[in-house]
């Protein structure tokens, strides 16, 4: 005790210190980590700067979260793949950027939705059309079953449902949050729709442009011409310098102008791909189970449990047309018990066994009457009653009654109901219908009536059925298949990785990795035009951290490994670096731009060169005089191809005919034309009223279809955004 209490005399302050530095330590680097990080470090977390308006992180995920809810709403919540979901950043940054600038717009103008404004959009007649078509499993859920027409009365029932009784209704509650989602993107784009309507609807044609539109209509002209293809001078005679390309990009800077910085990078990939090792076991582990899958007696129990690919045991029958296998005359002629495998196909090995053989129509057309006794987990009727009501429904019939009014009477069935209860079904879909109604009218005959009672999770309840028609009878056969997807084992990915990694550790600058490469025998490939908002490099798919690390390298540098997707590692050397506004002369860029200014330096040679007649032209140059006789004001050519110059030549009213053009710099070559003759076709003047009309309307449509689009572009081209790369 002695000892403890001397250490606590000796050492007490000197602990207390080392504890108190320890603490402000931890304190220190959590605030670095957490959410005092900006404060401590400078660091801007902001997805990006708008204008000056910063937008916060949280937003940009409103947005996306937005997106992704109505992409699952009208996808039957089909799972995003990574593809999907990278294109749906890139479309969220767009808008973002767009409803901040028009946002702002829309507070200069006074743009306002009004109380009474939003309440329509949502609970009106005419609300938007996202509430609408607002849908649970596909299904619009606001449509009147008796009219088949949008209902606002229904929104009131829905949202008092999923807030009196979540448990029933929503029990997760993922409706209330899609449905929040959905009111929430109306409302804040209502603004947005204005603005882009007030474009839209100052759309207007001048009557002066419209009768000069029909005139053109009927222009046409007859050319005889010469080309000189640019090929006809050498590459090596055409000297092309820097200064030239500069003077060239400042010519042309509109066409060549960056909105955004962009990188260029050159990489490897390492594919993940399956081994020879991966075979054998696939094969091997398939082997082991083939003859206890053939005396299973339970299949549907024994697939489920060896099978890996997700897909559980189908009952479907498969005839000659279904069975799209390159192995099914193998399969179908097999006897019922054999199991056939292992084979190879749509990325796994298998293992199918013939479980069943029977003969049955491809397709059934029917009619029928439900009434329903359960609705999912909801009592609709007693049994014993909907037994009485179909019975009384089929007396009905046997009395004379029509089909179509006793359905529209009876039957609870609204997908049917307006066709008078009929339906197709294929052999395909026998699985997806309950099993009782399945078995009937593909083992039954055409004629042939049946009180059928079903149950199961989705609804109970009582059909009467009649088979109009069966087509195509023929054999088919029921399997059972376990499968085994191809895929690269641990080991296999490891050894991948190891070779990647061992790839970007020796090359660590841009002389190694080309040398390495050309070395190696490696494929390298070229990713450009990266912009800082995208998601996806053109080769690569969605590669966000790739792109990120571009945004904030130099020039030669080299890259750690990138693992994409799971389907390939990838080291990158970054190539090139543009800023927005006209690009510098790069390695990337070059050979292109040289190529343009060596067109024109021929252009100019063979203007100065070629004179007088076109049969002298034609013999100086060792072309032919060529002739085309159906000139249009398209732009497009018969023989010669889009050729837009060359036309406006042709029917340029200063042209005389029978007279020689200079030369007209065009796509592939210089063209020297002469005109033979120009002709316009008059109008009837109640036949031009009724063309002028029709071309309003037109081109009306047209600007109005396009407007929003192109508005978006041209207001997000001008707009001062600064991104933050490695926020997304």
């Amino acid at each position: 005790m002695s000892v403890i209490q001397t250490i606590r005399n000796r050492y007490g302050k000197i602990a207390g210190g080392v504890i108190a530095i320890s603490l402000i330590g931890f304190i220190v680097q959590d605030a670095l980590n957490g959410s005092l990080r900006n404060w401590f470090s400078g660091h801007d977390s902001n997805v990006m700067k708008v204008n000056g308006t910063k937008i916060d992180p949280k937003d940009y995920q409103i947005r996306l979260k937005e997106y992704e809810t109505l992409y699952g709403m009208f996808n039957k919540n089909r799972p995003l793949d990574d593809q999907t979901r990278a294109q749906m950043n890139e479309q969220v940054v767009q808008m973002v950027v767009y409803e901040t600038v028009v946002g702002d717009q829309c507070d200069k103008l006074g743009i306002q939705t009004s109380d009474d404004e939003k309440k329509e959009l949502i609970y009106g007649e005419n609300a938007d059309q996202l509430v609408r078509q607002f849908q649970i499993e596909g299904q619009q859920i606001f449509v009147n079953g008796q009219t088949g027409q949008f209902d606002p009365q229904m929104i009131k029932q829905f949202e008092e449902a999923i807030t009196k009784d979540p448990q029933k209704y929503d029990p997760n509650g993922k409706l209330k949050e899609q449905w929040q989602m959905v009111k929430s993107y109306v409302l804040r784009t209502s603004r947005i729709n204005k603005f882009n309507a007030l474009f839209a609807g100052s759309v207007y044609t001048p009557l002066y442009f419209l009768k000069r539109n029909v005139t053109d209509q009927g222009a046409m002209a007859s050319i005889k011409y010469i080309k000189v293809p640019y090929s006809a001078i050498a590459d090596n005679d055409i000297k092309v310098t820097d200064d030239d390309i500069k003077e060239y990009l400042k010519k042309h800077s509109a066409a060549y102008q960056t909105d955004q910085p962009t990188r260029t990078i050159e990489y490897v990939s390492f594919d993940i791909i399956p081994s020879s090792a991966d075979t054998s076991r696939q094969i091997e582990s398939l082997n082991q189970i083939k003859d206890d899958f053939t005396a299973a007696k339970d299949n549907k129990s024994f697939v489920n449990s060896k099978s890996e690919d997700g897909n559980a045991y189908t009952e479907m029958y498969l005839n000659k047309r279904t069975f799209m296998s390159r192995y099914a005359d193998s399969i179908s002629g097999l006897p019922v018990g054999t199991v056939y495998g292992p084979y190879f196909e749509n990325g796994g090995y298998k293992l199918s066994k013939v479980v069943d053989r029977k003969t049955f129509p491809d397709s059934v057309k029917l009619r029928h009457i439900l009434v329903k006794t359960k609705e999912r987990s909801n009592e609709v009727m007693d049994s014993t009653a909907a037994s009485m009501k179909i019975d009384s429904a089929i007396a009905a019939i046997n009395s004379g009654a029509k089909w179509d009014s006793i359905v529209a009477v009876y039957s609870q069935d609204e997908g049917s109901n307006k066709k008078g209860g009929e339906y197709w079904f294929t052999l395909q879909q026998k699985p997806g219908i309950a099993k009782e109604f399945g078995d009937f009218v593909f083992d039954g005959k055409t004629g042939d009536k049946k009180k059928v009672k079903v149950s199961n999770d989705n609804y109970s309840g009582y059909h009467y059925i009649e088979i109009l028609e069966q087509k195509t009878i023929e054999p088919a056969i029921q399997l059972a298949t376990i499968t085994k997807p191809l895929s690269p084992s641990d080991s296999t990915n490891n050894a991948i990785y190891g070779k990647a990694n061992e790839f970007a550790g020796k090359n660590t600058n841009g002389a190694d990795f080309d040398a390495s490469i050309k070395k190696l025998n490696y494929d390298k490939r070229v990713g450009d035009n990266i912009k800082v908002t995208s998601f996806t490099i053109t080769g690569l798919g969605p590669s966000r951290e790739i792109i990120k690390w571009a945004f904030s390298h130099k020039v030669g540098e080299i890259s750690s490994v990138f693992q994409l997707s799971g389907q390939r590692y990838v080291v990158a050397k970054l190539t090139g670096i543009e800023e927005k506004g006209t690009p510098a002369i790069t390695a990337t860029n070059r050979p292109m731009l040289e190529q343009k200014v060596r067109e024109e330096k021929k252009a100019e040679q063979i203007i100065k060169k070629y004179t007088g007649s076109l049969e002298s032209i034609a013999s100086a140059s060792n072309q032919q005089v060529q002739q085309s006789d159906s000139v249009a004001l398209s732009g497009y050519i018969p023989g010669l191809g889009f050729e837009p110059k060359v036309v406006g030549y042709t029917f340029c009213q200063t042209f005389q005919p029978n007279t020689v053009s200079p030369g007209i710099k065009g796509q592939g070559g210089v063209y020297f034309i002469s005109v033979l003759k120009r002709e316009n076709t008059p109008s009837d003047p109640n036949m031009m009223q009724m063309q002028m009309a029709q071309q309003r309307y037109q081109i009306e449509s047209q600007s109005r279809n396009a407007i929003s689009q192109m508005l978006q572009q041209s207001v997000i081209k001008r707009a001062d955004v600064k991104y933050n790369a490695e926020n997304f």
